[in-house]
C-alpha cells in the first residue's frame, strides 16, 4: 500500500471530522494521558495496522500504538487489536475515523476470506472489480489482499478491458481488438467480455490475453473452457454469490472476479474504549 498516498487520504478524512475542532472534548485536562484499547465485537479478519500507525502519527508523533494484530490475521469476538497510549483529547481526535476505516476494510477481508473457503479450489483464484467506494479503492483492494485474494485492474489506466459497451462502439470483437492492437504498445494486456460461444472464438482468433465469461453458469464454463489455448488466461464474473460459487469450483478457469466483496460486504464491528 502507498503510505504517501495512505497519508494524504487520513489527513483529508480526520480534516472532515474534527473541522476547527473537537469542542465536545476541549474542556479535558491538557496533558491527560490514557491508553484506549481497540477490540472486535465479533469474528472476522483483522485490517488497520497502518491506519493506526500512520493515522495517529499524524494526530501527534508522540502517541504509541501498539499492535496486537497484523493486517490479514483472524480476530475473534472480545480479542484486542491494538493498545494507543497518549493524550486523551488528542486520542479521542482520531477514534471514529480510524474505526469506520478499520470495520469497512475489515468486512471486505472477512468476505473475501469465506469466499474463498467456499470456492474451495486453490487453482482458481479469487479476485475484486472496479467496484469499489469512490476515493476507498487502494483501501479497499489492499483489504482484499489482506484477506487472501487477489486484485483486477485498478484503474481504466492499467490494462485494456473490452467490456459490450466498447465492443458497439468499434463495431464488434474482431475491430476492437485490431484497433486497441495498432495504438498500445505491447506490454498492455487486453482482455475482452464474451457471452456465447460465438464470441469464443472470434477473441481467441483475436489472439487476446484474457478472456473473461460474463454471466456464464458453471456448466456454460466447464464446456467452453476446453475450447481455449493454455497462452490465454481466463476469467469468470457476474451473478455469482458467496452461495453459488462453489459451482465453479473445478470449471477450469483462472479468476473468478467478484464485485460484491466491495460493494456488498458487511462491516465487522471494533470498540474503541479508555483503560
Amino acid at each position: 500500500m502507498n503510505q504517501i498516498k495512505l497519508e494524504q487520504q487520513l489527513r483529508d478524512f480526520l480534516e472532515e471530522d474534527i473541522g476547527d475542532g473537537d469542542i465536545t472534548s476541549q474542556a479535558l485536562p491538557q496533558g491527560l494521558k490514557k491508553t484506549a484499547y481497540i477490540f472486535a465485537k465479533e469474528d472476522g479478519v483483522f485490517v488497520g495496522a497502518s491506519i493506526l500507525k500512520v493515522g495517529y502519527s499524524i494526530i501527534n508523533r508522540h502517541i504509541n500504538v501498539r499492535l496486537m494484530k497484523a493486517d490479514g490475521q483472524f480476530v475473534e469476538k472480545g480479542e484486542t487489536v491494538a493498545e494507543v497510549t497518549g493524550a486523551v483529547d488528542q486520542l479521542l481526535l482520531g477514534e471514529r475515523v480510524f474505526l469506520n476505516l478499520i470495520q469497512r476494510l475489515s468486512g471486505i477481508a472477512t468476505l473475501t476470506k469465506k469466499s474463498i473457503e467456499a470456492l474451495n479450489d486453490p487453482t482458481i483464484r479469487v479476485c475484486d472489480t472496479r467496484k469499489t467506494t469512490p476515493g476507498l479503492r487502494m483501501l479497499e483492494k489492499y483489504a482484499v489482499r489482506c484477506g487472501g485474494g487477489f486484485n483486477h485492474r485498478r484503474g481504466l489506466d492499467q490494462a485494456v478491458l473490452l467490456k459490450e459497451n466498447h465492443l458497439a462502439a468499434y463495431g464488434g470483437i474482431r475491430q476492437a481488438v485490431s484497433r486497441v492492437k495498432e495504438t498500445l504498445g505491447h506490454m498492455t494486456k487486453i482482455e475482452v467480455e464474451i457471452t456465447n460461444k460465438q464470441e469464443l472464438i472470434d477473441v481467441i482468433e483475436a489472439e487476446v490475453d484474457v478472456i473473461m465469461f460474463d454471466n456464464y453458469s458453471s456448466q456454460q464454463v466447464k464446456e467452453q473452457q476446453p475450447l481455449v489455448p493454455s497462452n490465454i488466461v481466463t476469467e469468470v464474473s457476474g451473478g455469482i454469490s458467496l452461495k453459488t460459487i462453489r459451482e465453479f469450483a473445478g470449471c477450469g478457469v483462472n479468476y473468478i472476479s467478484l464485485g460484491f466483496l466491495t460493494h456488498s460486504y458487511k462491516a465487522i464491528d471494533y470498540s474503541f474504549l479508555l483503560k
